[in-house]
């Protein structure tokens, strides 16, 4: 979606968000940045809602820094040994296929995922690989996406590739598919496992009673989230 920037001194409003909450501590944002470098997205998710706990279902605002989208797509899918995803065969085997060290910029409207990728093609035999090494990096850009109570992404589109074609082969659905549907984050279900712990450690029972997520637009460098969430105190 094109959004129109907002004159100066103007802010952005919409019927979502013209009464939304946003999600501050004092007057700094709560994003993964340098203040909230170890911070999930959840918690971000989280502390929106406690914010608005006064409102029986209030419109708040979440911004989302590339690094904590970066942490979140490190922490579901490249979670193997030495933070890998094997397309092809596993760390012991004498023939693979994996990518590693994503790194998640925002370039206009899309999200940018860039990924280097190693392989050994050819034939194992008595435990060496015989064939070709091939070391190159690849980039995916899509677009966020509301998905009532997720934040999800679709329009993936290749911006780079490998010259291999045989490397590309299980590149190009792994980069179009896979990555994508990983990196979606059911953002209720993340709070309700947060808030289930709210009376050990406030004193109140916490529970969400409804989200619903109406719009996911980059905005600079941050993904922006409006959304609408009820939470009851006991």
């Amino acid at each position: 979606m094109n959004r129109l920037p907002a004159k100066a001194g103007q802010e952005r409003t919409s019927k979502h968000t013209a009464n939304r909450v946003p999600v501050s501590a004092g007057s700094v944002w709560l994003y993964a940045g340098e203040m909230t470098r170890r911070i999930p997205v959840s918690l971000l998710l989280a502390c929106a809602l406690l914010l608005s706990v006064t409102r029986a279902a209030s419109a708040i605002e979440v911004r989302i820094s590339s690094q904590a989208l970066e942490r979140t797509l490190r922490a579901q899918l490249f979670n193997g040994p030495e933070g890998r995803y094997y397309m092809r065969g596993d760390i012991k085997s004498a023939c693979y296929v994996y990518a590693d060290s994503p790194h998640v910029t925002f370039m206009q409207d899309r999200i940018v995922v860039h990924v280097h990728a190693r392989a050994k093609l050819g034939t194992s035999v008595h435990g060496v690989c015989i064939g070709v090494s091939m070391d190159t990096n690849a980039d995916v850009s899509m677009v966020p996406e509301a998905q009532e109570e997720s934040i999800g992404f679709r329009d993936a589109h290749i911006e780079h590739l490998s010259e291999s074609k045989e490397l590309n082969f299980l590149l190009i659905p792994f980069l179009d598919r896979k990555l994508p549907d990983q990196m979606k984050v059911n953002a209720a279900d993340l709070m309700r496992q947060l808030l289930s712990q709210s009376t050990q450690t406030t004193g109140y029972a916490f529970t969400l009673s409804s989200l619903k997520l109406h719009s996911l637009f980059v905005e600079g460098k941050m993904l922006v989230l409006d959304a609408d969430a009820g939470l009851n105190v006991d």
